[in-house]
C-alpha cells in the first residue's frame, strides 16, 4: 500500500478518538499524510523512535499495539513468557505502557509494570531482578516533546543487539495494528497477569548503585536539575544516601513534565537547556550542576571555574570519572586484574590513555550502549563480570558496575558528586584535574556537527549523500590527507557489528566520523583534534568546511 491507501485504511478503522482527530486534521495534506504514513517505524541504535500522532511513521496507540504483539509473537515462538515493562515522563508515556503491559496480558505474557514513572535505567534493572525475558521502555530519551519511543531490553537488561531487533522487526510487520489482542489494564491486574513492581525493586536499586560509592559526597553544594524527567526522585535519593547534604533542585524542572516548559529541547548535552540551572547554581554559589536527561540515562555537568561555570563534555566528563574510579579503586586495592574500560569508537581515546598504567583491556564498541552493555555480558558468561570497572560514550552515558546494563545517569551522578567532594578537599577542582590529564596524556579536542533531514524526502537524502561517499572517498579532508579509512559496514579488522559508520584519520592525527542517527533524521560527524586550542580550532574550521561541500 502506498501513503494514501494506509491513511485511508486507518480513517476507516480506527476509533481512539485523539487518533480520529488527527486524521481528520491531515485530511488534504499531501506532505503531511506522506510524512505519517510513508514507511513503518524502524528500530535503530536507541530502539523504536517517532513523532507523536496519527499513522504507522508515528507513535500512538495502534503503533504500539502492533509493535507489542509482535513482540509477543516472537516471544510465544521462542518459549517467553514474562515482561518487564516502565516509562518516562513524556506525553503519553503512562498510557503507552499501560498499552503495552495490556496486549502483553492478553497474549499470556505476564508484565510487571512500575506504578509511576522510573528511569530507563531502573528498567534495565527491573527485567533482571523480576527475571523478565524482555523489558520494554517508553521513552525518547532527550529529544523535544513532540517524541515518544519504545525500547526493547533482552532478559540480560541490554537492549537488543541488531540480529535480535531485526528478527523482532520481522514478526511486527506481519501484525494488523487493528486485530491485536488486548484487555483492560484493570482487568488485567485483577487477575494476576499484571504485577506492579514492588518497593523493594527501586531499595534494592539504590543500594546497589551505592555499592559503587568510592568516597563521600559531603560538603559539596550541588545544584541539581532532573529537566522535568524521571531522575526528579531517584538521583536526589541517591545523592543524599552518599552524603550529599547540600542539594538544591531547579524548582521549575524538578517535577515530570511531557511538555518541557522551560527548554525545548530537553538534552544535558545542550547549553540551552541547562540556563536555568547555571543561573540558580550561580545564585547558590553552587560547586557543581548536575543535570539528567527526561529518562536519567544521561548526565551533564558544570563545575566552578573561577568566577562562572564551564559546561564540562561527555568526553571530558567519562575521562574524569575514568580516572577518578580506576584511581580510587586501585589505591584502595579493590581494583581487579586486567580490570575492563568500554567505550565507542565515537568517544575520546584519551580515556583509554588514562587507563594504561593500571594494566586494563580497553575495548571501542560501535555507537550504542547496548554495546557496552554485551561486553558486559560476555563477560559475565565467562565469569569474569566483576573485570568490568567502567564504560561511557561521548553522548554523555556513563556506566560504573554491571548492576544494570544500560547508561546509568543515577550512579554517574552519585559518582561525580564524590569526585567533586575529593578534589575540593585537595583545593581542586575538576577544570584543574582535566588539565592536569591534558598536561600528561596531551590535549585532546572533540566536536559533533549534525545535519538534518525530515521527512520522507529527508530520509531518501540522508541514503543519497552517504552512498555518494562511499562511491568517492576522500584522499583529503581539509588540506589534511587520508591515510586511513574504515568503512564499518564492510571492514573485518574488528570484531563488531556491521554498521553504517565512516572513518577517516589524516596525516596530522584528525579524525572524522560520519554516521546517521539511529534515532532522529540526523546525519552526526564527529571531530576530533590532538594539537595546540589554535591549531585544532583551525582543524576543525578546515573540516567543517568539507563537510559543508558534501552535505547539501
Amino acid at each position: 500500500m502506498n501513503s494514501q491507501e494506509r491513511y485511508a485504511l486507518w480513517c476507516e478503522k480506527a476509533d481512539d478518538a485523539e487518533v480520529r482527530e488527527q486524521l481528520k486534521k491531515m485530511a488534504g495534506d499531501a506532505d503531511a499524510i506522506e510524512n505519517a504514513f510513508y514507511k513503518e517505524l524502524e528500530f535503530g541504535t536507541g530502539g523504536l523512535r517517532g513523532e507523536l500522532g496519527a499513522g504507522t511513521n508515528c507513535l500512538n496507540v495502534y503503533t504500539i499495539r502492533k509493535v507489542t504483539q509482535g513482540i509477543a509473537d516472537c516471544m510465544k515462538h521462542y518459549g517467553m513468557k514474562t515482561a518487564a515493562v516502565s516509562h518516562d515522563s513524556r506525553i503519553h508515556s503512562d498510557l503507552f505502557a499501560a498499552t503495552v503491559a495490556e496486549v502483553f496480558a492478553a497474549n499470556g505474557i505476564k508484565a510487571y509494570l512500575t506504578r509511576e514513572l522510573m528511569p530507563t535505567p531502573f528498567l534495565s534493572y527491573l527485567t533482571r531482578e523480576t527475571g523478565a525475558d524482555i523489558g520494554v521502555m517508553i521513552t525518547a530519551s532527550h529529544n523535544p516533546a513532540k517524541y515518544n519511543g519504545y525500547k526493547v531490553y533482552g532478559a540480560d537488561g541490554c537492549q537488543l543487539t541488531d540480529a535480535r531487533a531485526t528478527e523482532m522487526i520481522g514478526y511486527i510487520g506481519a501484525v494488523d495494528p487493528f486485530a491485536v489482542k488486548t484487555e483492560p489494564l484493570a482487568a488485567c491486574v485483577k487477575r494476576g497477569a499484571v504485577e506492579y513492581a514492588s518497593d523493594k525493586i527501586i531499595e534494592d536499586f539504590l543500594n546497589d548503585v551505592y555499592k559503587q560509592s568510592i568516597c563521600s559526597a559531603d560538603g559539596v553544594r550541588i545544584v541539581y536539575t532532573p529537566l522535568n524527567g524521571t531522575g526528579y526522585k531517584l538521583v536526589p535519593a541517591i545523592l543524599k544516601k552518599a552524603g550529599a547534604t547540600d542539594v538544591v533542585c531547579v524548582p521549575e524542572q524538578d517535577h515530570p513534565d511531557g511538555h518541557f516548559p522551560t527548554c525545548s529541547y530537553p538534552n544535558p548535552e545542550k547549553a540551552e537547556a541547562l540556563q536555568l540551572g547555571l543561573k540558580l547554581a550561580e545564585k547558590e554559589k553552587a560547586d557543581v550542576l548536575i543535570a539528567t536527561d527526561p529518562d536519567a540515562d544521561r548526565i551533564g555537568i558544570a563545575v566552578r571555574d573561577g568566577g562562572s561555570y564551564r559546561l564540562m563534555s561527555g568526553n571530558e566528563t567519562g575521562t574524569l570519572l575514568t580516572d577518578f574510579v580506576f584511581a580510587a579503586r586501585h589505591a584502595a586495592g579493590t581494583l581487579p586484574t586486567k580490570p575492563v574500560l568500554v567505550k565507542t569508537i565515537v568517544s575520546t581515546e584519551l580515556a583509554f590513555k588514562v587507563v594504561e598504567a593500571y594494566g586494563a583491556e580497553t575495548f571501542d564498541v560501535l555507537t550504542g550502549f547496548k554495546y557496552i552493555g554485551d561486553v558486559i555480558g560476555k563477560l559475565e558468561s565467562k565469569g569474569e563480570r566483576d573485570r568490568f570497572v567502567f564504560g561511557f560514550e561521548e553522548s554523555y552515558g556513563c556506566l560504573a558496575g554491571a548492576h544494570v546494563r544500560d547508561k546509568d545517569a543515577v550512579v554517574a551522578a552519585m559518582l561525580v558528586a564524590e569526585m567533586v567532594a575529593y578534589y575540593k578537599k585537595q583545593g581542586k577542582t575538576l577544570v584543574d584535574r582535566i588539565n592536569e590529564l591534558y598536561a600528561q596524556f596531551g590535549t585532546y579536542q572533540h566536536k559533533l556537527l549534525s545535519k538534518q533531514y525530515e521527512g520522507a524526502a529527508g530520509n531518501a537524502r540522508m541514503a543519497e549523500l552517504l552512498a555518494a561517499l562511499r562511491n568517492n572517498l576522500p584522499t583529503e579532508i581539509g588540506g589534511r590527507k587520508v591515510i586511513s579509512t574504515i568503512d564499518y559496514l564492510t571492514q573485518t579488522q574488528f570484531d563488531l557489528p556491521k554498521s553504517n559508520v565512516l572513518s577517516f584519520k589524516t596525516d596530522d592525527g584528525a579524525q572524522l566520523i560520519v554516521r546517521p542517527s539511529g534515532t532522529e533524521p540526523l546525519i552526526k560527524f564527529y571531530l576530533t583534534s590532538g594539537k595546540t586550542p589554535d591549531e585544532n580550532a583551525a582543524c576543525f574550521a578546515a573540516m567543517q568546511a568539507f563537510i559543508e561541500s558534501r552535505f547539501q
